[in-house]
């Protein structure tokens, strides 16, 4: 009687086991922004900044992507001016916990919300940046999902 039920414990851990590995070979894996480690974009990170390998897009030296939205304007802007920011959650670390980005020392990353109109909260749409100050700019509109990477002319020359 000792046997079959050790058997059948076996046989069901086994059976789990399969199942978890096969489940993790078929999540996705992390993407980094490619200017910053590696020269192919892959589906969750975009680099449309000029100058990057792997850029995919041309823009003007002084002007902003043409994938940001109007609203980030406004957030670049208090975010080269320092604020003051409309959420209280700008300029707070950004984790990074869903290793979307290059890892980096905790700190590394500010994240700032890029307002949805007609959203009753913030939204899913963030700037994040990288070092102090910013020498790395991130797009997300999917709640970190995935990111662009982009690149900001000097404060004053684009607005």
């Amino acid at each position: 009687m000792r046997k079959p039920l050790l058997l059948l414990v076996a046989i069901v851990l086994l059976v789990g086991g399969l199942f978890a590995i096969k489940e993790a070979q078929r999540a996705p894996k992390p993407q980094f922004a490619p200017s910053l480690t590696q020269p192919d974009a892959g589906p969750a990170v975009r680099n449309d900044a000029p100058g990057n390998p792997g850029a995919t897009a041309q823009q003007s030296s002084s002007a902003l992507p043409a994938f940001l939205p109007a609203e980030a304007r406004q957030t670049i802007v208090l975010i080269q001016r320092g604020g003051p920011y409309p959420h209280r959650q700008d300029g707070g670390v950004f984790s990074n916990r869903e290793q979307r980005l290059p890892e980096r020392p905790r700190g590394y990353y500010r994240e700032y919300t890029v307002d949805t109109p007609g959203a009753g909260n913030r939204g899913a749409r963030r700037i994040v940046t990288g070092g102090n100050p910013p020498t790395g700019w991130f797009y997300t509109d999917d709640h970190y999902e995935t990111f662009r990477s982009f690149e900001v002319p000097p404060a004053g020359s684009w607005q």
